[in-house]
């Protein structure tokens, strides 16, 4: 049986939650990337334009679009736009609302393993696109424990409760994406992992952010009051303390990116 199905409506909660992580991976995965200004650029999967933001606060491209499914997520998204040339689309990352050649670079950031058919979102990727422009993604390695709320879905596991995840959470495993890329028919291709942290106050801060997410909520809304305690409290034991009392969990994305043949 597959996971239950995350899914992401509140753009506030999601910017509390993982707009943040989002940046932190973002801003290596741009250092990796290295656009020079001027291109112009989509964000498929925008959510929030948590990214798009990043992108084009840091590439300077001459136009950013942003496509995602979820209507309150693309509402929170256009209160970033502030006169910058950003502009965002309700679409399917099967069905891209553009025509060939479009862009010079599409990025799809924390959200291959949500794309029912990863090779033909790759694919569409690639069809708007113009010959030579890049093709890039970063996911969080989920299968291979680098969530940043893994120390709550093992705590889930260990009271014997399956986890809410990504529907294709393989799609984000690094011989996945490279053959995804490969498929598609893009050149010099190359893929790294990103290693992030963040810095969260004490675990309290920790847990009130998590707690209300898409993935933990509706798990913690099925529980008891002592089940609850018990998740909790064993995600306090997984998390390793510094001596003010912070915590800096991790997570760990794979990256890939590659060429539209010329």
């Amino acid at each position: 049986m597959s996971e239950p199905i995350v899914r992401f409506d509140d753009g506030a909660a999601y910017e509390r939650m993982m707009g943040t992580w989002s940046r932190i991976a973002g801003d290596v995965f741009l250092d990796w990337l290295a656009l020079p200004p001027g291109l112009r650029c989509i964000d498929i999967g925008c959510g929030n334009g948590a990214f798009t933001d990043l992108l084009m606060a840091r590439c300077a491209p001459v136009q950013a679009h942003g496509v995602d499914p979820s209507p309150a997520q693309l509402e929170f998204a256009r209160g970033r736009v502030a006169g910058r040339p950003m502009q965002f689309h309700q679409g399917d990352a099967l069905g891209l609302p553009f025509p060939d050649d479009q862009f010079d670079v599409a990025t799809m950031a924390l959200v291959i393993f949500f794309v029912p058919q990863p090779d033909k979102g790759v694919s569409e990727m690639a069809r708007v696109v113009k010959p030579g422009g890049l093709v890039a993604s970063y996911a969080w390695d989920v299968p291979g424990g680098g969530f940043p709320m893994e120390p709550i879905r093992a705590q889930m596991r260990d009271m014997g409760i399956k986890p809410m995840g990504p529907p294709v959470e393989d799609a984000s495993r690094m011989e996945v994406l490279l053959k995804l890329w490969r498929d598609a028919g893009l050149q010099n291709v190359e893929a790294r992992e990103i290693t992030v942290q963040r810095a969260f106050a004490n675990f309290e801060e920790f847990w009130d952010i998590n707690a209300v997410g898409a993935s933990v909520a509706p798990v913690l809304a099925r529980l008891s009051p002592a089940e609850r305690d018990r998740m909790k409290e064993g995600t306090r034991a997984r998390i390793s303390v510094g001596p003010d009392g912070s915590i800096r969990p991790s997570g760990r994305a794979n990256a890939i990116k590659g060429r539209v043949p010329a």
